[in-house]
């Protein structure tokens, strides 16, 4: 009762207190009632309502509790506490059921979503387990409880169900990525050469080994370290070391002799190899110092880079050798056929159709050569491509050595019904010193010690390829004097030695040169045949009269309009030219360099497929330019006679030769 009238004063004088105190009292009841909001939650909001009967389905416990505090609480303590209904209402059992219902939890502050036909599936289910509630039927003392331990319940399978989810889709993204490494090692297989697997094949011992020249690289690096170690055992004067270095040094080199691969190594090799490991183990251990190592590598090694330069300068002056000597073969035939040429009569020396060599009307050929099976070459294949080979005359210069040899193989082999005339050049008696600035350098001291004093050509000059013999024979200068030698012609032909004619040549008859003397193919295509590649141009007789990037032309396949050469004195030009370069100033020896400067601005370009270039040295021409070319020049060192020749061209050569040829299988000379 006491508390009844306290909280009836309380009541009674909230109109005269002030709201602090009023707060503070609703505070501590509302600490006090707390337990049981639970309870009467439900009927408060029921309750709320001031007029009504009481909900049916209200607990009686509730009822109970509900009208024994509603007869102790003022009309006041009610209003506060209806009106905090809503922030206790998340407590209720209607709470409960309505978030059990729409699948939303709230766990830890995360929000859990679940699929809301599963979630009210076991909802029923648990409800449909709690005992039954209807129309004021009592519940017993364990039904709140049981209502705890079925929110449990369904939160626990709640939990395992997001679990199961997780641990199935961790098993999916495992299947996934099993997958891609396995579709990974499937394109990996595809790209395994199946032909490697012969090697574990036990009767395929040599595949066995992927580097087939390991065994060869080591032995090799076992002599380079053995040298090393000599040369540091000299230093520190170990005696025992010089001994056995050496010996293991000269076992191991004899082991590997010539050997590039394994399978060509000795098969006492593997054991020196080993003893060569121990020595060199040994070595390390005693004599191993990491400057004085350097230095020894530093030493053999620019040692090694001197001999390969030395090497490389034999190398360059016995190629030059090669190509401009000739073969014992041809040599044999010249002298077989010089001795049948002197047992024959002055008459029976004679061509036939000699009046024919000065018609103009007819085609002429200019050739300079002292070899007689190459000379045979141009000429051969010259008359068998022409259309007509009555209309073709050939003029033939040779020196004295070879004259009798080149008049007896034409007598022996004539070409046809083409005319040809071989010549001495050393019986043209206009070609002498007075006249000839090239004989009268040729004849002096300085150039005599040029070609024979040098003492040593293979390590002595970087110019080795213009030192060559072939300079000091008039025949190679002869070019600059056509006029000269053939007065009554107005166009000749000029061909080089060293070429093949595939097709009728008659057509150049008719090109017009448009007032040009030299009729040539151009090659500024290729940089090494530009003027700055031939010629000095730091001298200022060069550079002002020439361009350094004038296009080149070849020697080799040249019309040349002997009219022209006379009217614009094309002889006196090169004489001027060549009493300047005395000295060897403006260019070296050759007769590129001149030509290009006696012929500059005079040179009329012919179509590239006239004269086809470079099989004497470029290993890589196009075969579809070689078939269609008129002309193939084997110009470089490496001539289709000579035996350092390129495989690939010489049939283009050895077609025009019959090696059934009495004389030539005498001299054993073989295609």
């Amino acid at each position: 009762m006491a508390l009844r009238r306290g909280l009836s004063g309380i009541g009674a004088s909230s109109s005269k207190a002030t709201g602090s105190r009023l707060s503070v009292a609703i505070l501590v009841l509302l600490s006090v009632l707390n337990p049981l909001v639970f309870f009467v939650g439900r009927g408060l909001y029921v309750s709320d309502q001031t007029s009504g009967p009481p909900k049916q389905n209200l607990d009686w416990r509730e009822r109970l509790a509900l009208q024994s505090f509603r007869s102790l609480l003022s009309r006041e303590i009610m209003d506060v506490i209806t009106t905090s209904k809503a922030d206790l209402e998340s407590l209720s059992l209607d709470s409960f059921r309505q978030n059990n219902v729409s699948g939303s939890w709230k766990v830890t502050g995360l929000e859990t979503s679940v699929d809301n036909d599963t979630t009210y599936q076991k909802a029923t289910d648990i409800k449909q387990e709690m005992p039954a509630i209807k129309d004021g039927k009592v519940l017993d003392d364990g039904h709140s409880q049981s209502l705890d331990s079925s929110a449990k319940v369904l939160r626990r399978q709640l939990r395992e169900e997001r679990h199961e989810k997780r641990a199935a889709y961790l098993l999916q993204q495992d299947d996934e990525a099993s997958i891609k490494l396995e579709n990974a090692a499937i394109e990996h297989s595809k790209s395994v050469d199946s032909a490697v697997l012969g090697k574990y094949n036990i009767w395929r011992k040599e595949n066995e080994n992927e580097n087939p020249d390991s065994t060869v690289r080591l032995l090799r690096d076992q002599i380079i370290m053995a040298k090393v170690y000599i040369s540091i055992a000299n230093m520190k004067n170990n005696s025992d070391l010089l001994k056995e270095l050496p010996t293991r040094l000269k076992e191991s080199q004899r082991a590997l002799g010539e050997a590039t691969v394994d399978a060509d190594l000795h098969q006492s090799a593997p054991e020196k190899m080993k003893a060569m490991g121990r020595v060199l183990s040994k070595a390390k251990g005693i004599l191993y110092d990491c400057k004085s190592v350097t230095g020894s590598l530093r030493a053999m090694l620019q040692t090694a880079d001197e001999e390969v330069r030395g090497l490389k300068k034999q190398s360059t002056f016995l190629s030059q050798m090669a190509a401009k000597t000739i073969p014992n073969a041809i040599h044999c035939l010249s002298m077989r056929l010089t001795i049948e040429y002197n047992l024959l009569s002055p008459d029976q020396r004679k061509f036939p159709r000699s009046e024919n060599l000065e018609n103009p009307n007819l085609y002429h050929y200019a050739l300079f050569s002292d070899n007689v099976l190459a000379a045979s070459v141009v000429v051969n294949s010259t008359v068998m491509n022409a259309k007509d080979p009555s209309k073709h005359v050939f003029h033939l210069v040779t020196d004295k050595l070879n004259f009798g040899a080149m008049n007896m193989w034409f007598l022996l082999n004539p070409p046809g019904k083409a005319t040809i005339h071989v010549e001495n050049v050393d019986e043209f008696t206009w070609l002498n010193s007075s006249y000839c600035p090239v004989l009268r350098q040729l004849e002096s001291a300085k150039m005599i010690d040029y070609y024979f004093k040098q003492t040593n050509l293979a390590s002595g000059s970087s110019n080795l390829k213009y030192r060559n013999p072939k300079y000091l024979s008039m025949l190679n200068h002869l070019r600059f004097y056509l006029p000269e030698v053939y007065p009554k012609l107005d166009k000749i032909l000029f061909l080089d030695d060293d070429i093949v004619v595939q097709k009728d040549l008659t057509g150049l008859w008719s090109v017009n040169l448009h007032g040009k003397v030299n009729g040539a193919v151009e090659t500024c295509g290729e940089s090494f045949h530009r003027f700055d590649k031939y010629l000095n141009f730091s001298n200022p007789n060069i550079s002002k009269n020439f361009d350094p990037n004038a296009c080149g032309w070849a020697y080799g396949m040249n019309m040349f309009d002997l009219k022209e050469w006379k009217k614009k004195d094309i002889t006196g030009i090169y004489h001027k030219w060549q009493n300047l370069n005395e000295e060897r100033t403006l260019w070296k020896l050759g007769t590129l360099p001149p030509g290009l400067i006696t012929f500059y601005g005079l040179t009329h370009p012919l179509e590239k497929s006239w004269h086809v270039l470079g099989l004497g040295y470029n290993p890589s021409i196009d075969k579809r330019k070689i078939k269609n070319a008129a002309v193939i020049h084997y110009n470089g060192n490496m001539k289709p006679w000579l035996e350092i020749a390129m495989t690939k061209y010489q049939p283009y050569w050895t077609k025009y030769i019959k090696y059934d040829h009495p004389y030539l299988r005498s001299c054993k000379q073989t295609g």
